[in-house]
């Protein structure tokens, strides 16, 4: 080179050294963000971060307000949550929006009714046709706390959507309705996750925690001006008596010391006057003393106590609300696990918490009383009959015994278990059974727990194995506290008539002391169970002892086998095809064709091509719809094998 205007420079493909493959433009941000001090958020890969995403920079100016504009601004609540559409999550969507479009959610109790940045009446279905692809979507609920002083919530909900594209720099497609059915008027967002470009829509964490919220708060400042004093007084004022925790609360917890001891400061006399009234009350509820000379002593778990109060206080408003839509009379209360099983009919599933996904069952019980069930996270419980009668049982939440052979077995083995461990362990095991701790095993890996299997089948086991699986199981507790099982569909007086057995049956031969009361659903039950004995009195199936009752010896066994016959005898009609009744020792098989309903059981059809039999469903089966299988038929069911071949494992 002459000079230095002789360099000419050749742009080519990165190159990392070592024959490593360069990082990609995210993690060399991240990284280049560090040595300049950012902290990636906890958790985050070189692809998150709170500063990463749309809206970013917007995000962070909008954290850095202590308070919107200052204590005069105007409050607005905003819960988001991403949801995943790919897989079941579309179906999930799907219901979402038929959710909060239901009856009784205006302020005339008509359905709610979606719209969008251009038109007050939109089709879900168009919109979840153009989400198909879509890997995600949000989903927020905006609550203005003024919001009763807006005539129609849609110019807010457009105003903030329209600061929500300049701030994240793109178009955005999404869908609304607005919900005047509680005391706080709200709105629902969908936002599908695509910019404009068809690319995933990434939001910076930063803007989801606190910059939709300010913008939010703004726009009603802007709409309704800001709080006076007068309004900012009486608001705190009726906080003195609530139930729950409240910004008073927040202020007395932020000032205790190390012995959570507070001072009252008596330099302004409306604040003075405030938290002495609000501690008076906490004094009422236990959770809080007074010291005398102006020192007061806060309960140790005041926060949690007054969290769950209010969440208590809204359960109740729930069922109130729900119970007053469905014009249903029942004196009513929450089901805690402490409770035991409980039997009723379901009168409303709904949602008690539409940011979580937290459903509700109210039933009905046997005792007269209407019980409020939390039903956990929606895909939890499968979709329940009409006015289904179920049996409600808490959830163990415990280690199972698969759980310690499994352990018992690797503590033996170096910390090992494969099923040629588990035949050496018990030689007496049938390969369905030990399949079964395979499944478990699987089951755990994929909930958490940390398991490791190898190519040859072999799974290393953890020495603190039991301990994670209770932690496993506690998890499974908090997402879905009862097992809801279906006891009957319909009206129980045609359960009283059915030709299979049915668990009035069981009830009046071994009572398990349901304390049926003369009032609703109880009234009810106590009908069916006297129509029910008397019938199978008159089939001679049962008789009278004094004032007990017992099935007579091969009853169960009858009632089972007419309800077979008689589903049989339709699918002959059905199928033009013979029925074949299969027997204790004798080999099935067959094409696994549907599940087929009973009055009160459920039944395979295994299809031939001259015949067809019916044996007991198994839920594992659903897998298998479609297959050839076979397997001999015992009295604990059929221990299945599946393809042409039947060379894979049996399945009890």
């Amino acid at each position: 080179m002459d000079g230095e205007d002789d360099f000419e420079p050749r742009l080519g493909r990165q190159r990392a050294s070592g024959g490593r493959r360069p990082k990609g433009y995210a993690n060399r941000v991240a990284q280049a963000a560090g040595l300049h001090g950012h902290k990636r958020a906890r958790g985050g890969s070189g692809k998150g971060g709170k500063w990463i995403g749309r809206g970013s920079g917007a995000g962070r100016i909008l954290a850095g307000r202590t308070n919107g504009a200052g204590a005069h601004a105007r409050r607005v609540v905003v819960k988001t949550s991403l949801v995943r559409l790919r897989g079941k999550g579309l179906g999930a969507a799907r219901a979402h929006l038929a959710y909060v479009q239901r009856d009784g959610v205006t302020r005339e109790g008509a359905p709610g009714e979606l719209y969008s940045r251009e038109s007050d009446r939109v089709d879900g279905r168009e919109f979840l046709a153009r989400a198909g692809e879509d890997r995600h979507q949000f989903r927020f609920i905006v609550s203005p706390e003024d919001g009763d002083q807006y005539q129609d919530l849609k110019p807010f909900v457009r105003d903030l959507m329209n600061q929500m594209e300049r701030d994240l720099d793109t178009r955005l497609d999404w869908v609304a309705v607005d919900h005047a059915n509680t005391g706080h008027p709200h709105s629902h967002i969908v936002l599908r996750g695509i910019d404009d470009r068809g690319r995933d829509l990434v939001i910076a964490r930063d803007y989801i925690s606190h910059g939709i919220r300010e913008r939010a708060s703004d726009i009603v400042t802007r709409d309704l001006g800001p709080r006076s004093e007068h309004e900012i007084e009486a608001r705190l004022r009726r906080e003195i008596d609530q139930e729950r925790l409240t910004s008073i609360d927040r202020g007395l917890l932020g000032r205790m010391d190390a012995n959570r001891e507070i001072v009252l400061q008596g330099s302004d006399a409306f604040r003075h006057g405030l938290e002495t009234g609000r501690l008076r009350t906490l004094e009422r509820m236990d959770v809080a003393q007074d010291l005398g000379a102006g020192r007061w002593r806060l309960a140790d778990d005041l926060a949690q106590t007054l969290r769950e109060m209010g969440q208590r206080g809204d359960i109740v408003a729930l069922m109130q609300r729900e119970m007053s839509r469905a014009k249903v009379q029942r004196e009513a209360q929450i089901h805690e696990r402490e409770s035991g099983p409980l039997v009723g009919r379901v009168l409303i599933r709904g949602l008690a918490d539409e940011h979580r996904d937290r459903h509700f069952l109210l039933v009905d019980g046997t005792d007269g009383r209407g019980h409020f069930v939390d039903a956990g996270q929606g895909g939890g419980i499968e979709a329940l009959p009409d006015r289904a009668v179920v049996r409600v049982t808490p959830r163990a939440g415990e280690v199972l015994d698969v759980d310690r052979t499994v352990a018992a077995i690797a503590e033996r083995n170096d910390g090992r278990y494969s099923q040629t461990l588990h035949r050496l362990h018990d030689s007496s095991a049938r390969d369905g059974f030990i399949e079964a701790h395979v499944r478990r095993l699987e089951a755990l890996r994929r909930g958490g727990v940390d398991l490791d299997r190898a190519r040859d089948g072999t799974w290393r086991i953890a020495g603190e194995h039991l301990g994670q699986v209770q932690k496993f199981e506690e998890r499974k507790v908090a997402k879905q506290p009862f097992e809801v099982e279906v006891l009957a569909k319909g009206k129980l007086e045609n359960l009283a008539l059915g030709q299979g057995p049915t668990w009035l049956d069981r009830e009046l031969e071994h009572p398990s002391h349901l304390h049926a009361r003369d009032a609703g659903f109880g009234r009810e039950l106590r009908g069916a169970l006297a129509a029910r004995r008397q019938w199978l009195i008159d089939q001679d199936l049962g008789e009278s002892r004094g004032q007990g009752f017992r099935l007579k010896p091969g009853a169960m066994a009858a009632l089972q086998r007419r309800e077979l016959l008689t589903v049989a005898a339709d699918l002959s009609k059905e199928l033009g095809k013979p029925f074949v009744e299969s027997q204790p020792g004798h080999y099935v098989e067959g094409t696994i064709a549907r599940r087929v309903e009973g009055v009160s059981s459920h039944f395979a059809l295994v299809e031939k091509g001259r015949d067809f039999t019916l044996v007991p469903w198994r839920e594992v089966l659903s897998k298998h719809i479609g297959k050839e299988g076979g397997g001999i038929m015992r009295e604990s069911g059929i221990g299945w094998r599946f393809g042409r071949g039947r060379s894979g494992p049996e399945i009890s």
